[in-house]
């Protein structure tokens, strides 16, 4: 293992890491972050990684406490972490009200599907450390920002060599931070700017996102994925969407802008989802032999002797003992609740036990596999911007057809409600599925954070099961309260709210729709069949371009997710990542190695604070709207104008955002002067 200058990952070092002060403030901040990250998640589809903002918080809190160091920072950072991303949930389970099954959240069935499917994410993810972490080139943008936040706090010996890098993390979090408080606060500029423009008889968009955070997220993935990921676009909006608008007709009553974009969001997301599942499937068997080594390692360690087993500290995960104990457990918990689940739907024992078993066990064997997948996104693109909800696509595809077939057997759909009683089964075994992947793909930044900063993983693992369990316990009443203050589409909870106020949860209305789709034999098979088709060449032109030249490569799964995901979301990605290749060959050629070294060091730190300073605004404004709705205010209570300032705001967006990425460029450049 390679030991980079810092005293914290000397093998011989006994610091406090898991400490009963830490896991108070870690639990303190799960509770805040998930409750965020869920009324965020609900209205605009969008969660924020809560690792960064935990690590700033922890590190200003444990200050005051004379023995705290990185390596206990770390550990409530990644306990608080893992639970804002577990609310990635509300992605699926408020299908379960939008289909009348449920009329309000079940806390029971809620926490034990989010504790036990969070728990299965860890335990999936310990073996895929040394292969995707210690063994691999992946970004992990979030992952190493946060690591260079906590050095930056602790760690005396770089910032007598280097400088502390706090300058350059405050230059870029104050930058975000300004720009995210004038957009998502004030908003008087706007997040992004969108230009439709004519295709023949067609329509297509060119937009822009102005995320400074993305732009920092871009220049720490790298080009290959940034360029991978403007493929993807391309493909999607000047391909396939001006395609479909000149060869169809507009429905009547709809304008062809609507119907441009009802056709990204109805089809070429579908065909994005298809090159996905190929793609990731792809990188499962890619990463099979270094999975399968690990595995080996773990397994043969339980026939070592003592001495045999004196591995470096940071070499050390969970015991498989405590793994399989853990995982027994987290079963057992899963067999249980989806009993409760499906037996009041008046089955025999007989029919109730094989629906248990069979959705339980598709749940933990595609875990695996969406856990292998999201663990490799995450180190491709970053948590923030990792189509989660496109695994749940998957997902809820797989669960819909296994159900399909097995309510078919039993002659369930004959049954009053027999479809309903369907489609909420597939919805509940999806959400053990989504549990999973979101904890995984949080987990890998985490471990990367760890592993850059000296933390013990096994500890770091207990730490990420603890948070878990914590979040679980808040996911339930948040969504219950949301629910009764708001409703959601077509699940009011009276009959007096207005519709127009309900909680949109777009990606929990597009997978249930999927779900229907498939058990009333409408869903659009042909688009999900055309991506696979597209995924398979994509992993072709890959391995071509990989064994013709030794520089270039198309990671299928990037293209796959520029064609998934929103084009505001991707192009910062895109230009960080441009801007990264560019900037690295400017100091390369001016300064040599050694200037370009510098460079890189100085364009990482102010890269970390952009994602920092957005993602600390995005908790304090989820916050002020959560306490203003509550009281029964606006829900953009610090808003200065009105919806006829908008277009204003984007082209002031654009200056505002222009202006940044001078700024950034600035200061990586600047480090010719060091």
């Amino acid at each position: 293992m390679k030991q980079e200058d810092n005293e914290f990952m000397q093998h011989e070092l006994r610091l406090p890491e898991l400490t009963v002060r830490g896991m108070l403030l870690g639990a303190i901040l799960t509770v805040i972050f998930t409750a965020s990250n869920v009324y965020l998640g609900l209205k605009v589809g969008l969660t924020f990684s809560s690792a960064i903002p935990a690590a700033v918080i922890s590190m200003a809190i444990l200050k005051m406490a004379k023995d705290s160091n990185i390596l206990e920072n770390n550990m409530v950072q990644t306990q608080a972490s893992a639970a804002g991303t577990l609310s990635a949930i509300i992605f699926i389970i408020p299908g379960m009200l939008m289909i009348g099954y449920w009329q309000g959240f079940q806390f029971w069935q809620t926490l034990l599907v989010s504790a036990c499917g969070g728990c299965l994410g860890v335990l999936f993810t310990i073996p895929l450390r040394r292969a995707m972490v210690v063994h691999s080139d992946l970004a992990y943008p979030e992952g190493v920002a946060a690591a260079e936040i906590l050095k930056v706090g602790s760690n005396a010996a770089t910032s007598a060599k280097h400088g502390s890098g706090l300058k350059e993390i405050m230059s870029g979090g104050i930058v975000s931070g300004i720009v995210a408080l004038l957009s998502s606060g004030f908003q008087v500029i706007s997040d992004g700017l969108s230009l439709w423009v004519h295709v023949g008889r067609g329509m297509t968009q060119f937009p822009i996102g102005y995320s400074t955070a993305l732009v920092g997220a871009g220049y720490l993935v790298g080009i290959a994925s940034g360029l991978a990921m403007l493929v993807g676009i391309l493909l999607a909006w000047a391909g396939f969407v001006p395609f479909y608008t000149i060869m169809e007709t507009v429905p009547d009553g709809m304008t062809l802008q609507k119907f441009a974009g009802s056709v990204y969001q109805d089809r070429v997301r579908l065909i994005g989802v298809g090159a996905m599942g190929v793609a990731a499937i792809w990188t499962l068997l890619t990463l099979a032999k270094p999975v399968i080594d690990g595995v080996k390692e773990s397994l043969a360690a339980l026939n070592m002797t003592n001495a045999e087993q004196d591995k470096h500290r940071m070499d050390i995960d969970m015991s498989l003992k405590s793994i399989g104990l853990v995982f027994l457990v987290t079963v057992a918990g899963l067999l249980g609740i989806f009993y409760a689940f499906v037996s009041p739907a008046g089955l025999s024992m007989e029919q109730n036990l094989v629906f248990v078993v069979v959705g339980v066990g598709i749940a933990v064997l595609m875990g695996f596999f969406v856990a292998a997948a999201c663990a490799y996104m995450a180190g491709l693109v970053g948590t923030s911007s990792s189509p989660i909800s496109g695994i749940g696509i998957l997902g809820i595809i797989v669960a819909s057809l296994v159900m399909y077939a097995l309510c078919s057997s039993f002659g369930i759909f004959s049954l009053p409600g027999g479809e309903k009683f369907a489609t909420a089964t597939a919805i509940f075994t999806t959400s053990i599925i989504m549990a999973i992947a979101c904890i995984s793909n949080d987990n890998m930044q985490d471990l990367k954070t760890g592993y850059l900063v000296g933390a013990t993983p096994w500890r770091q693992q207990v730490a990420l099961i603890l948070g878990c369990v914590v979040g679980a316990l808040v996911i339930a009443p948040v969504l219950n309260l949301l629910y009764e203050a708001y409703g959601f589409p077509g699940a009011l909870p009276r009959p007096d709210m207005d519709p127009n106020d309900a909680l949109a949860a777009p990606q929990a209305a597009l997978m249930t729709t999927i779900a229907q789709g498939i058990f009333s034999s409408h869903l659009a098979w042909e688009y999900i069949f055309l991506g696979m088709g597209l995924g398979v060449v994509l992993v072709l032109v890959d391995l071509i371009l990989k064994r013709t030249t030794t520089s270039y490569c198309l990671p299928p799964l990037a293209v796959g997710m520029g064609i998934y995901l929103p084009p505001s979301v991707q192009t910062p990605l895109v230009i960080g990542a441009v801007m990264g290749y560019f900037l690295n060959k400017k100091l390369h050629k001016e300064g040599g190695e050694e200037g370009q070294q510098a460079g890189l060091r100085r364009g990482t730190l102010f890269a970390s604070g952009l994602i920092v300073g957005e993602s600390i605004i995005g908790v304090l404004l989820a916050g002020i709207i959560v306490i203003s709705v509550s009281s029964g205010g606006s829900d953009s209570p610090l808003a200065l104008v009105g919806d006829d300032f908008e277009s204003t705001a984007e082209w002031l967006g654009l200056l505002v955002f222009a202006i940044s990425l001078g700024i950034f460029g600035k200061a990586v450049l600047g480090a010719r002067e060091k």
